[in-house]
């Protein structure tokens, strides 16, 4: 296995940020200082990083329901509570991708940075559904307008679905993940979101999970997830 694959499978950090951690010189396999994360290691190597010896822990996918109010980091230097502190494990988890504080609904934790980087990244398109509303009731136009794509000063949107779901309700379910990509797509077209929750990522739904509770997604959820994250290879 590569090295910063290890590294994110071991909770340390995603794999990205595990690459980093590597290229900085933090890290030694067998007591040498290595660089490269590509670097493979196996069942008996000895890694550390900043001195400190990295086994690998039991991978967990958990699902929470994130209230508004609380921030989508793994430690909040501020007064705001962390999503993670709404778990109850002593596993090292980080969220998958975020949701901005205003904002409420589905958000995974894991120590899998290799799931996490699945879920995340542009290439896989895994679908995020949300349920916003609006300050004003949307004309069918506007409506359109979101499903084609609008621009944005960071380019236009890719197709979208979008459904009414109440006078001033909207379901859309996009397959890239902007910052703040709902709030601005709706201010594009004249309107303001008001309120905005997660209800959906790829085959996994919210359901009827309480705001504020968390549950660990079973083996056959995770497997589903690695599904929804498989490249399509049309």
């Amino acid at each position: 296995m590569r090295l910063a694959r290890f590294l994110a499978h071991a909770g340390v950090a995603s794999r990205r940020a595990s690459e980093q951690i590597v290229a900085e010189g933090r890290v030694e396999v067998d007591g040498t200082p290595v660089t490269d994360p590509a670097r493979d290691v196996g069942p008996g190597s000895r890694v550390t990083v900043d001195g400190h010896a990295v086994e690998a822990e039991p991978r967990e996918v958990w699902l929470v329901n994130k209230p508004a109010g609380v921030v989508s980091t793994a430690r909040e230097p501020g007064r705001r509570r962390a999503v993670t502190d709404l778990v109850d494990s002593p596993a090292r988890l980080y969220p998958v991708g975020r949701l901005d504080a205003d904002s409420t609904g589905l958000l995974l934790l894991t120590n899998d940075g290799e799931l996490a980087n699945r879920l995340t990244h542009p290439r896989y398109g895994v679908p995020k559904t949300y349920r916003a509303r609006l300050r004003r009731p949307p004309a069918e136009r506007d409506l359109r307008r979101l499903a084609q794509g609008v621009r944005l000063e960071d380019g236009p949107t890719s197709p979208a679905r979008v459904h009414r779901c109440g006078e001033r309700e909207i379901e859309l379910t996009l397959r890239e993940g902007r910052n703040r990509q709902v709030r601005r797509m709706a201010e594009a077209v004249g309107n303001e979101v008001t309120a905005l929750r997660r209800v959906g990522l790829g085959s996994l739904e919210l359901g009827g999970l309480e705001e504020g509770a968390a549950r660990r997604l079973t083996d056959e959820e995770v497997a589903a997830l690695w599904e929804d994250a498989r490249p399509d290879e049309s």
